[in-house]
This record gives structure tokens, C-alpha cells and sequence, in this order.
């Protein structure tokens, strides 16, 4: 199980990308038309002046049920532990363990 503080971490971040995703995309489409530099200049202090959690790449997936960032399917939103419980309880359809 992960630290609580790394969820809500997470969930914070999450938060940041979603109230902040308009603004960025505004500020980039008109950073990528401009061609006067000090109007870029300008589009670059705005952009930094937004949080850097707010970028998408700062997300970090994480399992729905014990919160581990490492190992994780995102077919299913489940790290490899969990899964393979999963699938030997037989929760999952359409999965079965495979033998040749």
C-alpha cells in the first residue's frame, strides 16, 4: 500500500492538470503562431507563472486499490500483485493464466 501523502498527491495533481488545462493549451497555441520575440518572451513568463503540477506529464498512474505507481496495467488500472490475485480469484473476465 502506498503512503497516504503520495495519493493525495496524486489527487492534488490531478485537480491542477484539470483547472489549469485551458489556460496552458491558450498560452501554447499562442506561443506556436507568434513570431515576435518579445511576445514570446511574454508567453513564456505567463506559461511558468502557471504550477508545474498542472503539466499532464507530472501524472503519475497509480493502482485504484493499493495506490502503487510501479507495475501498473493500464488495461485494467491495477498493478502486477494485484492483478495476479485477481486473476486466480477469477475476478477479472476474459483473463486466464497461461501454460504450455
Amino acid at each position: 500500500m502506498a503512503k497516504q501523502s503520495m495519493i493525495q498527491r496524486e489527487i492534488k495533481r490531478i485537480n491542477l492538470i484539470n483547472k489549469y488545462k485551458l489556460k496552458r493549451n491558450k498560452i501554447k497555441t499562442l506561443l506556436h503562431s507568434t513570431n515576435n520575440f518579445d511576445e514570446i518572451i511574454n508567453l513564456q513568463r505567463k506559461l511558468q507563472k502557471v504550477p508545474r503540477n498542472s503539466m499532464p506529464c507530472r501524472h503519475r498512474n497509480r493502482c485504484w486499490m493499493t495506490g502503487r505507481s510501479r507495475g501498473f496495467y493500464r488495461h485494467f488500472g491495477l498493478s502486477r500483485h494485484v492483478l495476479r490475485e485477481m486473476s486466480h480469484q477469477c475476478l477479472l473476465p476474459g483473463l486466464k493464466k497461461a501454460s504450455w
